[in-house]
């Protein structure tokens, strides 16, 4: 079927509720590419959503997983041990940001994982309330729709959704009210830390600590707009929890493996989880997710009441262990803060010049887990993002705020990073010459 056909088969046949950067058809990946069918080839800023975060196809990874599926494809969980689950808990062990993170279980998707994670926490507390934060994405299941507070329109007229969830702001400074009304005094390095105080109410107002089994919290906000706290924040989260006999539960589905320049991103804090769930660069593309915690939470839990028909799938297990072994054996973490200096060094230089500085509201982010802010009123994340791909770039735009983010691979190169950036130069500086002085003036 040509390429043209095939992507209008596509869209006749594709539920309309999945959206969709582009209409073409991948063909294939390599590395820090993607090519498509119509034969039109893009670097790859978005990694399949941080997915695959060791490039398309990594050689070792692959080995791993055709290996596997001649040896065994699918080893039922319930009904038996099978060697690359046993395998890749061995490989993640010594990975882990705390040694009482010891005990796994393994499932499909992140919102999978996020659903066991909730599991876990109510069984172990007996208790059921969930905090979650304002611009938070946890999932699409039923359960997640409404622990996710990014945007309306994953739960939108799915009411009513799973009950029990409370929801407090994130410390977003670049859109902290306090920040915008004392002229800036409170910002990233000097938080006014009234989230924390807005936590401290909730658990006085709405749902008391004997109530509350656990907070949900991504350690930078994924679909939120790629948002670090300030440094005091997650510490005094751990504290409050601690004194209230909450969990903490980190869910570093999209932060995790290597993303922010640390295997985990609470590491950047010292903070301990509770729980703790992982997905996405899991595997570099299988599907694979899982929750891990102490042992002492886990086996409170009775036999047969976890598990899934295809959980901690085998060949997914096998690539899993083939991308612990590659962040080791290649030197991702180094690879990850070298890049990403040099990525987020153009974005500031970006919004330090006064031309293109004139649509840009902030700069934020880790590792290669960046962000790049306009301001508000000219949708000017969508046109950047529709120049790039002209360029040859994908990236994806993200948060209820105009924003855009980028998540290359880890192992992206360094030409190929120079190439990516000055693409994103470029579409910056054009969108920026296309605005008139009086449109910005009115604007403020």
């Amino acid at each position: 079927m040509a390429a043209l056909a095939l992507a209008q088969f596509g869209v006749k046949h594709v539920a309309k509720g999945i959206g969709r950067l582009s209409q073409e058809v991948i063909e294939s990946g390599s590395g820090s590419y993607v090519t498509m069918t119509s034969g039109r080839k893009y670097l790859d800023f978005t990694c399949g959503i941080a997915v695959a975060n060791l490039g398309h196809c990594h050689p070792a990874v692959t080995k791993a997983a055709q290996s596997q599926v001649g040896k065994l494809v699918h080893g039922q969980i319930n009904i038996a041990f099978q060697k690359p689950y046993l395998e890749l808990i061995q490989s993640l062990l010594p990975l882990m940001p705390h040694p009482t993170l010891d005990t796994f279980f393994f499932w499909n998707s992140g919102a999978e994982a996020v659903e066991a994670a909730v599991k876990l926490a109510r069984h172990a507390t007996k208790k059921q309330n969930i905090i979650v934060m304002q611009g938070s994405y946890h999932g699409r299941t039923f359960a997640t729709m409404n622990m996710t507070r990014s945007k309306t329109i994953y739960g939108e007229g799915y009411a009513p959704l799973m009950p029990g969830v409370f929801s407090v702001p994130f410390p977003y400074c670049a859109q902290c009210p306090i920040s915008h009304s004392t002229a800036h005094k409170y910002n990233f390095q000097n938080c006014c830390m009234d989230p924390l105080t807005q936590l401290e109410l909730l658990l006085k107002r709405e749902t008391a600590p004997t109530d509350t089994a656990a907070i949900f919290i991504e350690p930078v906000l994924g679909e939120g707009g790629y948002v670090p706290p300030p440094a005091p924040y997650l510490a005094a989260v751990r504290d409050l929890c601690d004194r209230n006999n909450i969990l903490l539960v980190a869910d570093e589905v999209q932060s995790g493996f290597g993303r922010t320049g640390k295997m985990f991103a609470v590491e950047h804090w010292g903070v301990r989880p509770d729980i703790l769930v992982m997905a996405k660069g899991i595997a570099n593309g299988f599907p694979l997710s899982g929750i891990v915690s102490r042992k002492e939470l886990m086996d409170m839990q009775k036999p047969g009441s976890m598990g899934g028909t295809y959980a901690g799938n085998a060949v997914s297990c096998a690539a899993g262990v083939a991308v612990a072994k590659a962040f080791q054996d290649e030197r991702i973490l180094e690879n990850v803060n070298a890049r990403g200096a040099e990525l987020l060094s153009l974005l500031k230089s970006l919004k330090s010049n006064p031309q293109t500085g004139r649509i840009i509201h902030d700069v934020r982010g880790l590792g290669l887990m960046l962000a790049l802010e306009c301001k508000p009123g000219g949708n000017y994340a969508s046109k950047i993002q529709k120049k790039c791909m002209e360029k040859g770039l994908l990236v994806l735009t993200t948060s209820i705020y105009d924003t855009l983010r980028f998540i290359p691979p880890l192992n992206i190169s360094r030409g190929d990073l120079e190439r990516g950036g000055g693409i994103v130069r470029e579409a910056v500086e054009e969108v920026a010459r296309g605005v008139e002085g009086g449109e910005m003036g009115m604007r403020g």
